[in-house]
């Protein structure tokens, strides 16, 4: 039997506010030694009342105008009630059945298409402290509890079960983590903490309505590890489905190490969370003006760059979309086109330019070094990099050789025209010194130029590279090809 993989994604963001979502404590706390930022309210001392971040509020009714969602007139705070040492006052101020935004959308590439995936709700909760495990040298397992995290505002996003396979689930996920950093209301880091993912999976028989058991997976703490995740998960399932056993509903944890996911808890009945209106908080009744103030502050977001990017740049889709998933990569092409340089070239031929240089080189380079574009814009500013840019473009300096400078552009700070003036790497272009490292490479290789004259044209591209070889890369290749072919014409 055939089955089909259904898929929905809840993600919690951290919001970037500089307090807490009931209080004023900073939260700011990732640096902070532990339970430093902390006070009554967020370590849930009986008495204490807490209050709204308006920020927060602002940022979440952002996001859900950003994911077309439908703003509530009316909503609330719901106290969520369950045990756990990290919760400290033995519930969460969270949202029920009002959230602030309902039944949105984004949409994700699949096969080079547009697929819409249904939003849910946007709502508004706190975040729960953290705990941290340790084993005592006689093999005694304790654990301790960092308060600095507990309140800090989080936002839920809870998409609907419209994912058909783990790279649907990626691509959602890197679309919704983009849309959050154009909108500055979180960083979307998923190895700090900021931006969580747990996914619910099952499998059905194709053409049927009715599900196999839903399993959760939680701890997964990366894009790779969500793909992976979801993958394994979807194939143990169908295992279990063509074996005749089974399939439970229940939690499973992701183990990075093993590759697999493992059984937590039985989820056979849902949690009854006890439910009900916070009573310290009142109801909030959302403007309508204030409401499209906010979504008139909306800035160009990624789906928007990508398209103009193609119109206006005259880039390909795939390389506008790879660009322009990152707010800060899509910054740094904008800012290397409007430097005007190459000035000789076009609009769209810089862009192209620029696109190659950052998909290829630079990302490279990010890699390698474990940094981030904002992290090598610091060391190579767009200004600089049209510089070298433009120095390849005039012909001074090869394609080839522009790379090693690049590099030690990024190791040293140095300009390109200091480098290449430095180390002498300017585009050799005089025919006369062309001509003469010619005559040394077809003396030496005389199978070569048989092979050549033989109709053999890689045979040129041999020639060609050995003139390059010899000059270290600065003779113009395209001179140095011309210059050969007339000079075994000549006999």
């Amino acid at each position: 039997m055939n089955f089909e993989t259904i898929i929905g994604l809840e993600v919690h963001a951290q919001l970037l506010t500089k307090s807490k979502m009931f209080c004023r404590c900073s939260a700011d706390y990732a640096s902070a030694p532990p339970n430093t930022h902390v006070c009554p309210v967020c370590l849930g001392m009986p008495g204490v009342l807490p209050t709204i971040n308006q920020q927060a509020v602002e940022y979440t009714i952002m996001t859900a105008l950003a994911l077309h969602c439908t703003i509530s007139d009316y909503t609330k705070f719901d106290r969520k009630n369950y045990p756990y040492p990290d919760l400290m006052k033995g519930y969460q101020i969270s949202q029920y059945d009002a959230p602030f935004g309902h039944r949105g959308w984004l949409t994700v590439e699949v096969n080079g298409e547009r697929k819409k995936i249904g939003i849910t709700r946007v709502h508004l909760e706190e975040d729960v402290a953290k705990l941290i495990h340790h084993t005592s040298p006689d093999g005694e397992t304790y654990s301790l509890v960092d308060v600095n995290r507990a309140g800090v505002p989080l936002m839920e996003v809870v998409g609907e079960p419209d994912l058909r396979s783990p790279g649907e689930a990626r691509q959602y996920l890197i679309k919704l983590r983009s849309i959050l950093q154009y909108l500055g209301v979180s960083t979307g880091n998923m190895e700090e903490g900021s931006f969580r993912c747990d996914a619910n999976i099952s499998i059905r028989p194709e053409n049927s309505p009715d599900s196999l058991a839903k399993v959760e997976v939680k701890n997964m703490n990366s894009f790779k590890a969500v793909y992976r995740a979801l993958d394994h998960e979807a194939k143990r399932q169908r295992k279990v489905a063509a074996e005749g056993k089974r399939l439970v509903q229940e939690t499973r944890g992701w183990v990075e190490e093993r590759g697999r996911t493992v059984s937590q808890r039985s989820k056979e009945y849902a949690h009854d969370y006890r439910y009900f209106p916070e009573p310290d908080l009142p109801p909030l009744v959302l403007n309508r003006d204030w409401v499209e103030g906010i979504r008139s502050k909306l800035p160009e977001l990624p789906e928007a760059r990508r398209d103009r990017f193609v119109t206006e740049y005259g880039l390909s889709p795939y390389d506008a979309n790879l660009l322009t998933s990152s707010q800060a990569m899509a910054d740094y092409e904008e800012d290397l086109v409007k430097t005007g340089e190459p000035s000789h070239l076009s609009l769209t031929e810089r862009a192209k330019l620029g696109s190659n240089w950052i998909l290829g080189e630079i990302s490279r380079i990010m890699n390698a070094n474990n940094i981030s574009i904002a992290d090598f814009r610091e060391r190579v500013s767009p200004e600089r990099l049209s510089q070298l840019i433009t120095l390849n473009s005039q012909g001074i300096v090869s394609a080839s050789t522009a790379k090693p400078v690049f590099e030690e552009m990024f190791n040293t700070g140095r300009d390109a025209t200091d480098i290449i003036t430095q180390r002498g790497l300017s585009q050799i272009s005089d025919t006369q010194e062309v001509r003469e490292v010619i005559s040394q490479v077809i003396q030496a290789n005389a199978q070569a130029v048989a092979d050549y004259k033989a109709g053999k044209e890689q045979a040129l591209k041999f020639l060609v590279g050995q003139v390059m070889k010899i000059t270290r890369g600065r003779a113009n290749p395209n001179l140095a090809g011309k210059l050969i072919i007339e000079k075994l014409k000549e006999g």
